[in-house]
Parts: structure tokens; sequence; C-alpha cells
């Protein structure tokens, strides 16, 4: 019984996946153009120094693919109110886009008047030029330069301004490479009342070099310790792909089951690059025994 609803829940959060893009990379944008199902959510990162701009064109493309976009804007990263304008007018007239993934964004001091996500979120401009689809950050192990209970407090507020204002909101999670972090995370999300739908970030399958890189790089301290000091999972991420997470993911949940929980899918970053993840994604869903059933 307990496998059949382990079954149900992977499936389920296969079928509903989505993937980060970095929008200057020519070649992925067109392989993504070409080889994604119509309708996959794809997001489209904000490069900390680059022009938000030169996500306009990227995003067209995509979307006249058939593909859904949901594009990075970093708070701290903009310079001012007009710019914030210029980018959600060229984004929804050139690109069509209807949804936004908003972050803080990673830097120390801000380059314009906004501090955080919820400052943008209130100045009410993507809601005027039609965006109300509006995805923010979530972290199941914490942040290494923001204390937990500021977290806790900014998601709280930007849940209250949401209600409040009709957004239709969404949580996508730092990637993790261990499940237990990223259950216990939800359920306390759930426990508080917070219901808005998440995606669970994961790495696309890599080498172990890269992924204790980029764990690293993010904070992610327990998936710091996973890759670390436990060879034979480690091993198991980089031979079967983020697998293992998954499987163990579906277990804590199967009776609960991930709609009943609200999780709305899975967002791969693909560290060990595009084709690979997805080589695997499609492999994951045409064979159970791709993922270690029998």
């Amino acid at each position: 019984m307990i496998k059949t609803a382990t079954d149900s829940t992977v499936a389920g959060m296969l079928r509903d996946y989505s993937l980060e893009l970095v929008p200057g990379d020519q070649k992925l944008i067109e392989a993504a153009a070409d080889r994604l199902e119509p309708r996959t959510l794809v997001s489209l990162t904000w490069i900390p120094g680059s022009n938000p701009m030169r996500m306009i064109a990227p995003a067209s493309k995509l979307r006249r693919a058939g593909l859904v976009v949901m594009p990075h804007i970093g708070a701290r990263h903009l310079e001012s109110k007009a710019q914030l304008e210029h980018i959600a007018q060229r984004l929804v007239g050139e690109a069509g886009v209807d949804r936004i993934l908003l972050v803080g964004g990673d830097r120390g001091e801000p380059a314009g008047p906004y501090d955080s996500s919820l400052a943008v979120m209130q100045t009410g401009v993507f809601q005027r030029f039609g965006i109300t689809r509006i995805t923010v950050a979530g972290f199941p192990e914490g942040n290494p330069h923001i204390p937990a209970n500021v977290l806790d407090d900014a998601l709280a507020a930007k849940v209250d301004f949401a209600r409040s204002d009709g957004l239709k909101l969404s949580i996508v999670t730092q990637f993790c490479f261990a499940a237990v972090p990223i259950v216990t995370w939800i359920r306390r999300l759930r426990a508080r009342g917070i219901d808005f739908p998440v995606r669970i970030g994961l790495a696309g399958p890599a080498g172990i070099v890269t992924l204790v890189r980029y764990a690293f790089r993010c904070g992610v301290g327990n998936s710091v310790h996973v890759l670390t000091e436990n060879p034979v999972f480690a091993k198991a991420l980089v031979d079967r792909g983020p697998e293992p997470i998954i499987r163990e993911i579906a277990c804590s949940l199967a009776d609960e089951g991930s709609a009943a929980i609200g999780i709305a899918g899975l967002h791969f970053y693909v560290f060990g690059g595009f084709s690979k993840t997805l080589a695997w994604i499609d492999a994951a869903r045409s064979s159970r025994q791709a993922l270690g059933y029998t």
C-alpha cells in the first residue's frame, strides 16, 4: 500500500517539472525551445552585473516555442523604479510574460531603492502591467546571510501581502541534497497556514565536484555535509541523479500525497548541463525502473 502511494507521488512530481536556464547562453535557449514539451515552465536567471534587458529576446523566443517563461527579478539589483517599470513593460509587451520569480538578490548593498522582494511587490508595478503570478524563494536549509527568524518573517509578510493584493503566489525552494530539510520545512509552512504551492528545487545529475562546488557557493550547509560525509549517498546522486532524494521525499509524503501537501512539482537546477538533466528526466518519466522500481 505504501509503495503504491510512493509510486504515485513520484510520478506526480515528475509530471510537472520546471527548469532554470541562463538567458545569455544562446545555444541553451535554442536547445530548450527545440526540445522541451509545450507548457514546460522555464525560469530565466538574472546574473548579477548583467543587463536584465537581455532576458527579453530569450523570453520571447521561448514563449513562441510554447513554453511558460518566468524571468528572475532581483530586488537588490534594481537601480530605480524607472528601470523596474521598463523591465515589466518589455517583459509583458514584447515577450508576453505573465509571471516572474522575485528574489531579494545576493548582494550586500542594494543598487537602488529596493532591499527586498516584498518592497518590489508593494510598488504594484508588475500588477499594473498584468503580472499577478509571482513566485518567491524558499530556503529549507536557511540562508547563511540571513537569520532564520528574519527569513520566516519575510515569507510571512509576502504571504500576507499576496493575499491582500490578490496575487497568485507560489514558492520555489533553493536546491537541497537531503530530503529531511525539505519535508520538514514544507510541513512547517503548512502548520503556519501558508498553503501556497511549492516547487522543490533539486540539482540535475552532475559530478560530485560540481555538486559540492554549487552547494558551498549557495550556502546549503546540511547538503554539503550529506555530500562530503556520506560517500555512499553522494555516489548514488552521481550515478542516479536526484532519484534517491525524490524517492525519500515520496516515501516521507506517501500518506499525505504531493497534491494534498501542495507540491506543484520539481524545479531542476541544471548544474551538470541541460542535455544531461533533460535526458535523465525523460528516462525517469518513461520508466519506473529508472527510478529504482522493479
